[in-house]
């Protein structure tokens, strides 16, 4: 066998935000929202805790239901108490 088919190939995560691409979305879908110049980059790292909170809440279900695998089930009750709670 040769070597590149027995050590998988990882993507190289990126490590800025994708501020273009947040500019667009923002001015297509809402174009007289006035956003301060880092603005951006606030709903970049919301939208990251965000996924973070998720992943922790669906790897507890997980836990308490001694599963191994994270399952559609896990992630799916854990949106519903994170929504919840960011409700206030």
């Amino acid at each position: 066998m040769a070597l590149s088919t027995t050590v998988s190939q990882r993507k190289q995560i990126k490590r800025k935000a994708p501020r273009g691409f947040l500019k667009r979305v923002f001015k297509q879908r809402k174009p007289h929202l006035r956003l301060e110049s880092r603005g951006d980059l606030l709903v970049h790292l919301n939208c990251l805790l965000f996924v973070h909170r998720l992943a922790e809440e669906s790897r507890a279900n997980a836990c308490e239901n001694k599963c191994g695998v994270i399952n559609k089930d896990h992630v799916v009750a854990a949106a519903k108490v994170i929504l919840k709670k960011s409700r206030g």
